[in-house]
């Protein structure tokens, strides 16, 4: 018998999560097993498995028994663990969730309902061409069933149980909706995987007990006293880059006092007290556009409630005025500049008269590093590719691809190791092209662009079209026209029988796949790979081929003098690309 809920909290939102999440891991390779390409590295399930475990790790940092608190924590980890489409959607559905129940303790079925609209209104904005008959659909017609079933029942449970027969029927018509998906006879399997969450909501909210959440449960009142709030405002640090005076000396004789033009270096916390000024909400951007009219050096790090700032202001009166309209003001800390100056130079002073050549030496401070114009962040997998990139310039080389997609989170990190103003990011793989935009949307201290490479050849392309004396916009532009001109190649084996477009695939055959389409299937690797170089070269003049950990000596020898005696005019390129999985890559130029 079902358990009745007329309202769920932090607690019970936990445990609904914990136990979606610990049965779409059990199911991980059942949801791998849908996609429709019966290559060996299906991983729509690992992916929302392994986004779903960032956000179950922040929420056991940060459980809540306020269901806002909550929620806010699942979207937090999502949003930086995001790996490939599958996960970012994820993600945003979860992130819309936040956004409506972030001042709520507990919700209704009402507005258990309007969240989950929320979430799929913001994952719908998230994805530029929206493709029904996915993890989309499924998503969006189990929360208009929810909108509607909520108007004629008031028990929580009951309403979940209705999101998952909603979200489970849909998830029956997505092969009449996607036309590949009849074709192969799968469903969606991004929809499998989002029901598989709802199955564990449902387990949990009628009691059926998961494993390793109840130490995370906490009690009802509010989860931070006074004393853990203490602590998070001790925490949050500036970075070290915030603080541009170099305290050792010689930097500040290169200028005069005079030339200070704001004074005071002034911190606080501000901590946000919604209504406080009748009309006035709380807007980071809009906050730190504001701050910035009063001064340089602006650092703004919001963190929930807390806000810390430094600025560098000739009025901080002035600056914390207007902090104070959204809020209240704590560890303020201001400190005269110009005087700190004047004794830097006093001191400085008995030093140069007493060893003037010494410190003049000393006095030239080495610049502060400087950027470079342009960076690159490709995604690789195998130990030559990664080698090629590295070799025509490329800062950092995530490793991944389509057996491991990075995460957003790993993107981020990647773009913060390079010193440039703009940095390009090659996804190389079209299921991770939405994590490197998310990145995109994550870093404000440079310029990111993302070239939406979908494979190897076509990131080698477009860093090959890169011109650096080129402005950004321009490069953007010519690197974009430089991969709808390759043409790029895979052979790999298929992990089980199907029929995908007429062509019979059989288990262990290999399978080559000509720009996400599979083309040829044969039992033998030199002859799929001949049959898939047939369909590709037509009139090409060049053919790369990156061989990977399958392909032996002999098949490659094979296969490059078929080129030559059929092809005669093509120019062959071959490198050790050392990728798992796919035997052979290929690019036809």
């Amino acid at each position: 018998m079902s358990k009745r809920f007329n309202t769920i909290n932090g607690n019970d939102f936990m445990q609904m999560v914990f136990a979606g999440a610990d049965n779409l891991r059990r199911n991980v390779d059942r949801v791998n097993g849908l996609n429709v390409f019966p290559v060996p590295d299906g991983d729509t399930g690992t992916n929302m498995n392994l986004t779903l475990t960032s956000g179950v790790e922040e929420l056991k940092r940060k459980p809540s028994a306020h269901i806002g608190k909550a929620a806010e924590a699942l979207s937090k980890g999502l949003l930086m663990g995001a790996r490939g489409n599958s996960g970012v959607i994820l993600s945003q559905l979860f992130r819309g969730f936040a956004k409506y129940t972030h001042d709520l303790e507990e919700i209704d079925v009402q507005q258990f309902a309007a969240a989950l609209q929320q979430g799929v209104d913001t994952a719908y904005k998230a994805v530029v061409k929206p493709v029904e008959g996915t993890v989309l659909t499924v998503s969006k017609e189990a929360a208009k069933h929810a909108v509607a079933s909520a108007r004629r029942c008031a028990d929580v449970t009951e309403l979940v149980e209705e999101v998952l027969k909603q979200a489970s029927e849909t998830l029956s018509r997505t092969p009449d909706m996607l036309p590949v998906l009849k074709q192969v006879g799968v469903v969606d399997a991004g929809g499998q995987g989002l029901v598989c969450i709802y199955e564990g909501f449902v387990s949990a909210l009628n009691g059926v007990q998961q494993e390793d959440t109840s130490s995370f449960i906490v009690a009802d009142a509010p989860v931070l006293g006074q004393a853990a709030k203490d602590k998070d405002i001790a925490t949050l640090q500036l970075a070290p880059e915030a603080h541009h005076m170099d305290r050792t000396g010689p930097a500040q004789l290169h200028m005069s006092t005079d030339d200070i033009e704001f004074g005071y270096c002034t911190e606080f916390l501000l901590k946000v007290v919604p209504g406080k000024t009748k009309g006035l909400e709380f807007n980071e951007i809009n906050f730190r556009s504001q701050l910035g009219k009063h001064g340089d050096s602006l650092l703004v790090v919001a963190d929930d409630e807390l806000v810390k700032v430094h600025i560098h202001a000739e009025y901080p009166g002035q600056v914390m005025n207007l902090a104070m309209e959204y809020g209240d003001l704590t560890r303020i800390k201001i400190e005269n500049m110009r005087d700190q100056h004047s004794h830097i130079l006093e001191e400085a002073a008995e030093v140069y008269e007493r060893a003037a050549e010494e410190e003049a030496q000393r006095s030239v401070v080495p610049a502060a590093k400087e950027l470079k114009p342009y960076g690159f962040v490709a995604v690789a997998l195998g130990q030559g590719i990664t080698e090629i990139f590295t070799s025509v310039g490329v800062d950092v080389v995530l490793s991944g691809g389509q057996t491991m997609n990075p995460s957003t989170e790993d993107i981020v990190k990647a773009t913060r190791q390079i010193d440039a103003e703009t940095v390009f990011i090659l996804p190389n793989n079209s299921n991770i092209i939405m994590a490197a935009k998310q990145a995109q949307d994550l870093v404000e201290d440079k310029r990111i662009i993302v070239i939406p490479t979908k494979s190897i050849p076509q990131g080698l392309a477009s860093i090959l079209a890169f011109q650096e004396k080129a402005g950004a916009d321009v490069n953007e532009q010519t690197m974009n026209e430089a991969i709808q001109g390759v043409r790029s190649g895979q052979v790999t084996f298929a992990v089980r029988d199907t029929s995908i477009d007429g062509i019979e695939i059989k288990e262990g055959h290999f399978i080559g796949i000509e720009d996400g389409k599979i083309v040829v299937s044969e039992q033998e690797l030199v002859e799929a790979s001949r049959k898939l170089l047939d369909h590709m070269i037509r009139d090409a003049e060049i053919v790369t081929i990156l061989t990977g950990e399958d392909a032996g000596d002999e098949q490659t020898e094979q296969l490059t003098a078929y080129i030559e005696a059929q092809y005669p005019n093509v120019e062959i390129e071959l490198h050790p690309g050392g990728q798992p999985l796919y035997a052979y890559i290929f690019s036809v130029e």
